[in-house]
């Protein structure tokens, strides 16, 4: 197992790239170039993060240690955000993959009053290699049988959970999508709505959880509004090749507080 300071460094390097605001319908705001440096200092032991958007420097930090609200996986995806979901303040969380030269980071916002507010994508690339973007995410790249394997991580840091998982996605004769997701021996089914590049599950009036298909073959998955006292889970996908994807869920429990991370890659059947 590698340390938590050992997966961050997985992330060394100049990423460029840009960062695309959407609004909570998937409205494309606004699109910003970006330079993202990341610089191992001191043999390693410290980490400069300089980041320069539309060409200036923006945001400056230096790590010495990883940890809070931040965790990683060995392949260098993390995700960062709030531990505790509290009421009248804001929420959110990034979610962010790591593959061979490219990084997929996806920012979900939600307002003092629980509502999404606003989604950013962030598409990088290592500076000096080649740029190879996937086309906008279509629900025909989704249908069929996924299998993979999930890595659960803790915010304890407890032993990961590795097991695998089936998911299977289709649609019914009145074009709503049924969904199947067996993860160890639990199965959880659901149906959802289609409206251009919306999937809305929408079963529960009150828990209405709605999935933004987006560019380079990513994918958001929001609960609309996210309420105290209840269980919630932001996830992010990215199809990565037409037949492979990877998932990361951020879960929080009934308490607001942030308990685990899970990575899914999952090669269709």
């Amino acid at each position: 197992m590698k340390s938590q300071w050992e997966c961050f460094l997985q992330n060394l390097g100049v990423w460029e790239g840009s960062f695309t605001n959407f609004s909570p319908q998937g409205t494309l705001l606004n699109d910003t170039s970006s330079r993202l440096s990341l610089e191992g200092l001191n043999n390693n032991q410290t980490v400069r993060l300089t980041l320069s958007r539309s060409g200036k420097a923006d945001v400056i930090r230096e790590f010495r240690s990883v940890g809070g609200g931040l965790l990683f996986f060995e392949n260098g995806s993390f995700s960062e955000g709030l531990i505790q979901l509290g009421p009248f303040s804001e929420f959110g969380g990034e979610l962010a993959f790591v593959h061979e030269n490219r990084r997929l980071r996806l920012v979900q916002l939600f307002d003092k009053n629980g509502h999404l507010n606003g989604l950013t994508l962030i598409r990088e690339h290592l500076a000096g290699t080649p740029v190879v973007e996937r086309p906008p995410l279509q629900i025909n790249d989704l249908l069929g049988t996924w299998q993979g394997q999930a890595v659960t991580i803790y915010r304890d840091l407890r032993s990961p959970d590795i097991y695998s998982t089936t998911l299977r996605i289709q649609l019914d004769d009145g074009g709503r999508l049924m969904q199947s997701t067996s993860f160890g021996d639990r199965t959880i089914t659901s149906t959802a709505t289609i409206k251009d590049s919306i999937i809305l599950f929408d079963q529960d009036p009150q828990k209405q959880v709605q999935v933004l298909l987006l560019p380079d073959g990513a994918s958001a998955t929001s609960p609309l509004k996210v309420q105290l006292r209840q269980p919630l889970f932001l996830e992010v996908g990215w199809l990565i090749q037409p037949n492979l994807r990877q998932r990361m869920i951020r879960s929080y429990n009934e308490k607001g507080e942030w308990v685990s991370l899970t990575l899914v890659t999952e090669e269709r059947v």
